[in-house]
């Protein structure tokens, strides 16, 4: 039985939507085309990103198996259906089904063959003595095991697709807002922009952080947490539409257009005052004309950079809400999550530092490919810069 999340949708959107903008980066002028293929940094980036959202989307293809007894068979209720489990792999989970089930007591540092921690050990003549045990599967784990015993490296991979749903989907709220808004309120100015100022304003004033908490305390705090599917949180068999990592994504979209709005009024009222708006405008071109042909397009390096550098730090705010308590639940892979565990774990002695390690590796491997790429289309994308 597949089970889709609310979030799953934003995966789905964001890889339909790079597929067709590869599609035209080809089939257009190949502006953008032209400038990756010159620029190899900008096509390793790209590389390192397809394959992150490529492991967001095999994380968001799930689906549940169907129970069955000890004997083997499959387990029906009273009326005929089928029962299934509580818990829906994707298909990330079932690829990596050996690190996933290959777990240990405890610690063990990577490539280690011992735990990393003392216990009682019975010696073949009878004495029981302290020492580090060996492990179940020596030498698998590339980047050690954490505190239960689950690979480090497969808890890091699954919290790629928590990075990608929260930066693309924060972005997509972020976009048609601030673009509208603040186009509207600096073509068009007066009453429209003392209203559009007095909003973003007014949200601005407001800490972020304490809204994000108010939000998530009231939305977030039941529902999908990651894990188990309960059969509450399922409708109509399928989708799960109480997803805590979708309220936290549209709470951070709210709280963080106001900046890029700001941007683009003001790049607006500069553009309005050009001579070839002003030539639109006298040949008796509408206003959404001119906005559609002449502002929308000197706007979009502005938006784009924005956006990228934004896409960095939203990455970066989820992991400080689950380091604070107030991100995505605790079994939902997530690199905030797996710094909240180091925190802990750098305090004790001998030091555990590679659940730090491996969440900082992999959102390194996120956040820099997407600002070198980004820089490398904003380049394309400016007609300033194209036409020079």
């Amino acid at each position: 039985m597949p089970v889709i999340l609310a979030t799953d949708l934003i995966v789905f959107l964001v890889t339909g939507g790079a597929i067709f903008m590869a599609y035209r980066s080809t089939r257009g002028n190949g502006a953008v085309l032209r400038e990756i293929k010159q620029n190899r940094l900008a096509a390793v980036s790209l590389v390192f990103l397809c394959l992150y959202l490529g492991t967001a989307l095999m994380d968001s293809l799930r689906w549940r198996d169907v129970a069955v007894d000890e004997n083997g068979a499959a387990l029906i209720t009273e009326d005929g259906g089928a029962v299934y489990e509580s818990e829906a792999l994707s298909l990330l989970d079932r690829a990596l089904s050996g690190l996933r089930t290959g777990t240990e007591k405890s610690y063990s540092a990577p490539f280690a063959s011992r735990l990393f921690v003392k216990e009682s050990m019975e010696l073949p003549d009878g004495r029981v003595t302290r020492g580090y045990p060996p492990l179940r599967y020596p030498g698998t784990h590339i980047l050690g095991t954490d505190k239960v015993g689950s690979d480090v490296l497969y808890t890091a991979i699954k919290g790629i697709r928590t990075g990608i749903v929260i930066g693309t989907g924060t972005t997509l709220i972020i976009i048609p807002f601030a673009i509208f808004f603040g186009v509207i309120a600096g073509f068009f100015g007066g009453f429209i922009d003392d209203i559009i100022q007095y909003v973003y304003t007014t949200l601005s004033s407001i800490p972020g952080v304490l809204l994000i908490v108010a939000f998530m305390l009231l939305f977030g705090g039941k529902g999908f947490q990651g894990g188990l599917v309960s059969e509450s949180d399922v409708f109509l068999s399928v989708f799960v539409p109480n997803d805590r990592l979708f309220w936290l994504c549209l709470i951070l979209g709210i709280t963080s257009w106001t900046d890029l709005c700001r941007l683009i009024r003001g790049e607006a009222m500069k553009l309005r005052e050009l001579e070839y708006v002003n030539a639109a405008r006298a040949f008796g071109v509408p206003g959404s004309g001119i906005i559609w042909r002449h502002i929308v397009p000197n706007l979009m390096h502005i938006v784009l950079i924005t956006v990228v550098l934004q896409f960095s730090g939203l990455v970066l705010a989820e992991a400080v809400l689950s380091y604070i308590g107030i991100g995505v639940g605790p079994e939902m892979g997530s690199w905030g999550n797996m710094i909240n565990t180091a925190r802990l774990e750098l305090s004790r002695e001998p030091v555990v530092w590679w659940n730090l390690f491996a969440s900082f590796l992999f959102m390194f491997g996120l956040v820099l490919p997407a600002n070198i790429f980004g820089d490398a289309v904003r380049d394309a994308l400016d007609p300033k810069l194209r036409y020079r």
